[in-house]
């Protein structure tokens, strides 16, 4: 005696068969349209360690790797951007800082964390630091037409990126109390539009 499950399943396929094409008038695969879509960059990170680390170096390494693995994911789910990081723990940094040749130092603890990761990140990808920030953000607001779209998308008709000291804001993540998902994921997309914009 057949099951209910089992007739059902048998009459789906029988539908499917009946209805279009099967097994047995199988079309050939579509061919890819050659340059339909470009392939999606990412961002990759590696992190410099010492060959015998201290466990002060340790405690550091761990911090750092959860703060750049939380941010780079978060960076590679909401954007297209492409970037190879080298970072480094050195204790000589007060906080952190971030270049646009691809490097990043911690410093201190207290800046270990996915907002500071983020903000770095921003900062190799040319936010404070490239030729594109000079134009478009140096007079103290970003002149640039699609970060300036998206934050009023996010924040108003008459809400605009503010500039300075290589920085911006809103969603700048420029200190520990502007961060939440939300804050983390508009600084992402808008540090992407600026990318557009000719960052």
């Amino acid at each position: 005696m057949r099951s209910p499950r089992r007739k059902a399943v048998v009459g789906v396929l029988a539908a499917v068969l009946l209805a279009g094409t099967g097994v047995a008038q199988a079309a050939p695969p579509p061919v890819p349209v050659a340059q339909e879509r470009a392939a999606a960059a990412t961002i990759t990170w590696t992190l410099q360690r010492a060959s015998n680390p201290t466990q002060d170096q340790r405690t550091a390494y761990a911090l750092i790797t959860s703060a750049m693995n939380a941010a780079v994911a978060r960076y590679n789910n909401l954007s297209d951007l492409g970037k190879n990081i080298t970072v480094r723990y050195d204790p000589g940094v007060p906080t952190a800082d971030g270049n646009i040749n691809g490097t990043i130092r911690f410093g201190n603890r207290g800046y270990m964390n996915e907002r500071t990761a983020l903000h770095e990140i921003a900062h190799t990808i040319g936010v404070g630091t490239s030729s594109g920030w000079s134009r478009l953000g140096g007079g103290g607001t970003w002149t640039g037409g699609q970060a300036t779209a998206l934050v009023r998308q996010f924040d108003g008709a008459s809400a605009r990126i503010s500039t300075g000291g290589g920085h911006f804001w809103p969603y700048g993540l420029n200190y520990d109390n502007e961060f939440s998902g939300t804050a983390a994921n508009r600084h992402v997309q808008i540090v992407a539009a600026m990318v557009r914009d000719g960052l």
